[in-house]
C-alpha cells in the first residue's frame, strides 16, 4: 500500500527488454535504499513493482507486458525520471490518500499553463472513469496524491503547488504525453454502489 505522498524523483539508468518484460534500472539516493530488500514492493510512477536486484545504487525491477500495456512505464527511455514511493509501513503518517498501486488507466495531457501565479494541467480520460473523479475528490496521477478540480464529461484540471513540482516529474510533462491514473477505492465502491441501488430501483 501506498499513501501517493511522492519521495523523490529517480533516473532510469538502464531498460533491459525482453520477450515480455522490461527489467528498469532506477538510480536511488541512499536515504531511499535504506532497509530496501529484494522482494519489497515500491511504487515507480505509481505502479506498484517488486525490487528483484540491488546493485550499489541502484534497483532493479520487473515489469511484465501486461503491466506495459496499461502504464505509461513503456514510454520511459534512458535518462526519464519517475516518481519513487516506498511502500506504507505500519504507524507511518497518511498524508495523501491508500493507493494501491494497481493503475486504472492512463490520462493524456490535453494543456500544461505554467505562469508566476499558478501551474495547471488539464487531462483527458475516458469517460468511464470520469464517473469517478470528482471536483475536490482524490486521484492517484504518477502516483502524486492529488486534489481534482474542474471537471467535465471528459476532462478534469490539477492545480499544483511548488512542492508537489520539487518532489515529483510533473513539472517536466508536456501536451500529448501520458500520464498513470489510480482511482480512489472508496470513491469507486460508493459510486458503483448508488448505481447498482438505482438500477435496481428503476427496475421494480
Amino acid at each position: 500500500m501506498f499513501t501517493g505522498i511522492v519521495q523523490a524523483t529517480c533516473e532510469v539508468v538502464a531498460i533491459n527488454k525482453k520477450d515480455g518484460l522490461n527489467t528498469l534500472e532506477i538510480a536511488m539516493k541512499p536515504d531511499l535504499r535504506e532497509g530496501l530488500i529484494t522482494g519489497a514492493s515500491v511504487a515507480n510512477n505509481g505502479v506498484c513493482l517488486t525490487v528483484t536486484r540491488i546493485a550499489d545504487d541502484r534497483v532493479f525491477f520487473d515489469v511484465m507486458e501486461e503491466t506495459l500495456s496499461v502504464t505509461n512505464l513503456s514510454n520511459l527511455q534512458l535518462g526519464s525520471k519517475v516518481n519513487i514511493e516506498r511502500s506504507l509501513t505500519f504507524g507511518s503518517e497518511i498524508g495523501g490518500h491508500i493507493l494501491s498501486g494497481h493503475i486504472h488507466t492512463q490520462a493524456r495531457v490535453l494543456e500544461v499553463s505554467h505562469t508566476e501565479a499558478h501551474f495547471d494541467i488539464k487531462l483527458e480520460v475516458a469517460p468511464k472513469w470520469m464517473n469517478y473523479i470528482l471536483y475536490k475528490g482524490f486521484v492517484g496521477v504518477n502516483g502524486c496524491s492529488l486534489t481534482v478540480g474542474e471537471v467535465t464529461e471528459t476532462s478534469f484540471m490539477l492545480h499544483l503547488i511548488p512542492e508537489t513540482l520539487k518532489l515529483t516529474n510533473l513539472d517536466i510533462i508536456k501536451a500529448g504525453e501520458t500520464l498513470n491514473i489510480e482511482i480512489d477505492s472508496q470513491t469507486q465502491a460508493i459510486v458503483d454502489t448508488v448505481e447498482r441501488v438505482l438500477a435496481k430501483r428503476a427496475n421494480i
